[in-house]
C-alpha cells in the first residue's frame, strides 16, 4: 500500500482531564487514517481502559508519546492550528475544519503538521494559541458544546476526504447486476400496465398519465437489472394471481352444480383469461417464459 500523507498529521492534546476523551480521540484517529498521538501533560490514564473505549487501537495506543511542554510537542511540525471556540476577533489567522484540511495536507507535503486541541474546561491557553499558525472553530449553534473527541473526529474526517483516504471498501451486493437495457425497461412498463390494467387501477384514473408518472419514478430509483426484473415479475404474478384465483372460483361453481369436471376446467381457463384482458395474456406468457425458478432467484434476500 502507498504511504498516505495522513502520515505526516499528528493530534496534539493539552492537558486532557479526562481519559474517556482521550480514548475518544483515539477512535477518532483509528477511523480517519491517522496515528500519531501527542499528549501535554495529560490526565493520568490506562492504556488498557483507553483501549476499551477505543477497540482495536493498540497500534496507536502504544505509539502515544508525552512532552512537558507545548514546544517539545510541535518542535517538529511545520504547521499547526489550534481548535479553539473562541469567537471573539483575533490576529490568528481563521478556519473552518474544511478550510484547515486544506491548509494542513498542503504543509503535510514538505513536513509535520498537527492540530492541537485544549482542556475539557477551559480549551487552548494564549500561550498555545501563539504558538499555531491558525486557528480553527467548528461552526455551531450558540450551544457549542462539542466535546474533544467530537472536534477531532470533524478536523480528522475533513482531512481524510481531501487526501483520498476513503478507503474501506465495501462489499458489492450479493446479486450484483448491470444497468438495464431498454428493452428491459419498456418490458417492465408493459407488464406494470397490464397488472394495473387487470385490477381495473385505471377505471378512474387516466392511464397515460398513470403510466408516465411510474416512469418517471422508476428512472429517479435508477434500478439496476435485477431490481427492474423483481418489479417486472411481481407486476407479472398480480396477473397469474387473478388468472389462477377466477379459473378456480368458475371451475369449483361450476362442478359443485353438476358441470362435468373438464368442461367446467375448459370454462374456468376462459374466465381466467377474460378476467385479465388481452394485455395481461402477453405478461402471462412472460411469465412462463421467466418460469418460477427464475423469479425465485430475483426474490429480495
Amino acid at each position: 500500500m502507498s504511504r498516505s500523507i495522513l502520515e505526516n498529521v499528528a493530534v496534539v492534546l493539552y492537558e486532557s482531564q479526562d481519559s474517556i476523551n482521550i480514548g475518544g480521540v483515539v477512535r477518532s484517529m483509528k477511523n480517519m487514517g491517522v496515528a500519531d498521538l501527542r499528549l501535554i501533560r495529560p490526565c493520568t490514564y490506562d492504556p488498557n481502559r483507553i483501549e476499551q473505549v477505543a477497540h482495536d487501537t493498540r497500534d496507536i495506543v502504544e505509539k502515544i508519546r508525552h512532552f512537558d511542554t507545548i514546544d517539545a510537542a510541535i518542535e517538529d511540525c511545520v504547521y499547526v492550528v489550534g481548535y479553539s471556540g473562541r469567537r471573539q476577533a483575533a490576529r490568528w489567522a481563521r478556519h473552518t475544519p474544511r478550510s484547515a484540511a486544506v491548509d494542513l495536507l498542503e504543509h503535510a507535503q514538505v513536513g509535520k503538521v498537527a492540530i492541537m486541541m485544549g482542556r475539557e474546561d477551559h480549551g487552548l491557553p494564549n500561550d498555545a494559541l501563539d504558538r499555531c499558525h491558525a486557528i480553527c472553530t467548528i461552526p455551531t449553534t450558540e450551544h457549542f458544546s462539542l466535546n474533544v473527541a467530537q472536534a477531532c473526529l470533524l478536523g480528522l474526517y475533513e482531512m481524510h476526504l481531501l487526501a483520498g483516504d476513503a478507503t474501506k471498501r465495501l462489499p458489492p451486493p450479493r446479486h450484483a447486476a448491470g444497468a438495464p437495457q431498454q428493452a428491459q425497461v419498456e418490458r417492465t412498463f408493459e407488464d406494470m400496465g397490464a397488472a394495473l390494467n387487470a385490477i381495473a387501477y385505471f377505471k378512474t384514473r387516466n392511464e397515460e398519465l398513470i403510466m408516465r408518472a411510474f416512469r418517471s419514478m422508476l428512472f429517479r430509483a435508477n434500478p439496476d437489472s435485477r431490481e427492474l426484473l423483481m418489479v417486472r415479475t411481481a407486476s407479472i404474478e398480480v396477473l397469474r394471481t387473478i388468472e389462477r384465483e377466477v379459473r378456480h372460483a368458475v371451475r369449483d361453481a361450476l362442478v359443485a352444480q353438476g358441470v362435468d369436471a373438464d368442461a367446467a376446467t375448459a370454462a374456468g381457463r376462459r374466465a381466467g383469461a377474460a378476467a385479465i384482458a388481452t394485455r395481461g395474456e402477453a405478461a402471462l406468457d412472460a411469465g412462463a417464459h421467466l418460469g418460477d425458478d427464475t423469479v425465485a432467484a430475483y426474490a429480495p434476500t
